[in-house]
Formats: C-alpha cells, structure tokens, sequence
C-alpha cells in the first residue's frame, strides 16, 4: 500500500528566511565588474581603477548602514 500523503511522518519544519547583506552583495558585484573589465579590453590604469575600488566599497557600506538603519 501507498503511504498517506496526509499522514507523512516527517513534521513540517518552518522556512529560514535570512536578509539581504547589501555589502556582500555589492562588493561581489564591483569586484565580479572589475574582473570582467580587467578579461575583457586592453588592462585599464591602476590610477584609475584603485579609487574606483576604494569608492565602490564606500557605497557599498553606506548603502549597508541605510539598509541596517532601515530595519530597525
């Protein structure tokens, strides 16, 4: 005989829901960009790419802080 669907054994665990870490997310992003600008082209200028390395994890950490700031 088939098994009850409706008396299945196996308890019901509640779904984990984590949030979204927005530096993670965008950190990866930026560093996945500057990968791809880096295979693709001729290689760009240190000069220009360290600021942009530096500015981009600056924005990622206050869009963090909004978003931290946001859920309280």
């Amino acid at each position: 005989m088939l098994p009850d669907p409706h008396t299945d054994s196996r308890a019901e665990r509640p779904r984990r829901v984590h949030r979204t870490s927005w530096m993670c997310l965008l950190s990866g992003l930026l560093f996945i960009g500057m990968g791809i600008r880096y295979l693709t082209g001729p290689d760009p200028d240190a000069v220009v790419m360290a600021p942009l390395l530096v500015g981009g994890l600056g924005f990622a950490a206050f869009i963090a802080i909004l978003a931290k700031a946001i859920r309280r």
